[in-house]
């Protein structure tokens, strides 16, 4: 889907409201876009309210999609964008603790009074641009609170992923939490293991990489949802380490001014981030001095773990156990040979590691200049020197004689070593070089 400007996607939020204005029905704004338009952010979707029922709204447009309809719910299919519309609503019993038993379709204000937080609970006129608050959203927004509508065990008891999004709208908006509503939250953070790996996920990446990260994870470790949600990062605090190396203080501490340093980091760089020290609790010891042996190789097997348990993806994944499993070796980079220096930096995954280990840097001895150093040495590679054409094939190597097997890998490898330290630079050299090492095809 493409990108478009604001202006374009507002407008077209407001067409589907005029076009459901124009068929007998009452339209607005709802929800985020409207705290965010209040705020003068761009919102990232427009969601519209109605009192049309989901097959009124499926009669107006060419293209819908019924996401769930019997919530009242379906999406508007634009050449512009996907809209979700959903029809005004109150809320029967949330015995799933997610979604509701049943609903019943109802007008804007008691729609209102059914959502999470006042300040996602007010609508917009787009007819008049008037603010229909309600709940008190906008006296809220005002005072930078987050607080829920009506009672907040109420609220949390319907779906306890709300204790989490409390906590990721205080970060990203730089809100306080109301104290009523932290009480409620603290009382129940053990249930948030009641929601779903992957809805848990969503809004731990979201606090991880929409701004803030360092306050989201202070606000997750003070309403001791941090245990319940990332038990192996909360057992980072108070792990000691050693000072000149860390002046900052324990793993926990040091973790949180990289979260603090990070910029629009990707979800990968982010967990990354999060988990490079993730080793740290299990391999502490102390001999001559404070050590923690072998933290990355352990720390990458939890990572794993972790991200098994959130049900990312296996891409997502790999990145970021890759991330924690060799971010100990940036210091050591100019120190490698010249072949495995260059396979070393054309891994994919090496800007965000090369990322990681500034942040990592910045929130401990504060040096970079190992980090500028190999920045250095990347821009003076030229792409035919750190990725080579092959001089020699597996089918050069059964013209020469040699037998198909495992060994094919092993010979390619060590030419390819050859060409990176500039041992070899033609085939025939290439050719010479096979000869020395495996005399006999």
């Amino acid at each position: 889907m493409i990108d478009l400007p604001d202006d374009v996607r507002r407008r077209t939020a407001e067409q589907i409201c005029r076009r459901l204005r124009d068929a007998g029905f009452r339209a607005l704004l709802a929800g985020g876009c409207v705290r965010d338009l209040l705020m003068g952010i761009s919102p990232k979707d427009y969601d519209i309210a109605t009192n049309a029922r989901p097959e009124e709204v499926a009669n107006l447009f060419p293209r819908t999609i019924p996401v769930g309809a019997e919530f009242g719910v379906l999406k508007v299919v634009c050449p512009e964008g996907i809209f979700e519309v959903a029809t005004f609503r109150t809320d029967g019993p949330y015995e799933d603790g997610r979604r509701p038993s049943f609903v019943k379709f109802s007008d804007e204000i008691a729609d209102a009074f059914r959502r999470d937080f006042t300040i996602n609970a007010m609508f917009l006129d787009p007819e008049t641009n008037e603010v229909l608050d309600y709940v008190g959203g906008k006296q809220d927004l005002q005072m930078k609170i987050i607080r829920t509508v009506g009672a907040p065990e109420k609220r949390f008891e319907e779906d306890y992923l709300r204790l989490l999004r409390a906590v990721r709208f205080s970060a990203r908006l730089d809100f306080q939490i109301d104290s009523v509503t932290e009480e409620a939250i603290l009382k129940y953070a053990a249930n948030i293991v009641k929601t779903s790996p992957e809805r848990i996920r969503e809004e731990l990446v979201k606090i991880l990489t929409e701004g803030n990260a360092r306050s989201g994870f202070e606000l997750l470790d003070r309403t001791e949802l941090l245990p319940h949600l990332l038990p192996e990062v909360s057992a980072m605090k108070g792990v000691t380490q050693p000072a000149e190396f860390h002046p900052e203080g324990d793993v926990f501490t040091h973790t949180l001014l990289m979260l603090e340093f990070m910029q629009n980091p990707s979800v990968t760089l982010a967990f990354g981030v999060l988990l490079h020290d993730i080793g740290k609790p299990k391999t502490w010891s102390l001999g001559d001095r404070i050590r923690f042996n072998n933290h990355d190789k352990i720390g990458a097997e939890i990572a794993a773990e972790i991200c098994a348990r959130l049900r990312m993806s296996n891409r997502e994944t790999e990145r970021i156990v890759w991330l924690v499993k060799n971010h100990m070796k940036l210091p050591r980079v100019l120190e490698m040979k010249e072949s495995k220096r260059k396979r070393f930096i054309r891994e994919e995954g090496f800007p965000e590691l090369l990322e990681l280990g500034r942040l990592d840097c910045l929130a401990s001895h504060r040096s970079l200049e190992v980090i500028r150093q190999i920045q250095q040495y990347i821009s003076e590679q030229k792409q035919e020197t750190l990725r080579p054409a092959p001089l020699l094939t597996g089918n050069d190597l059964i013209a020469l004689g040699y037998k198909p097997g495992p060994v094919f890998t092993e010979i390619l490898d060590r030419i390819e070593d050859a060409q990176l330290e500039g041992i070899v630079q033609t085939k025939e050299q290439a050719v010479h070089f096979l000869r020395q090492h495996w005399p006999s095809p």
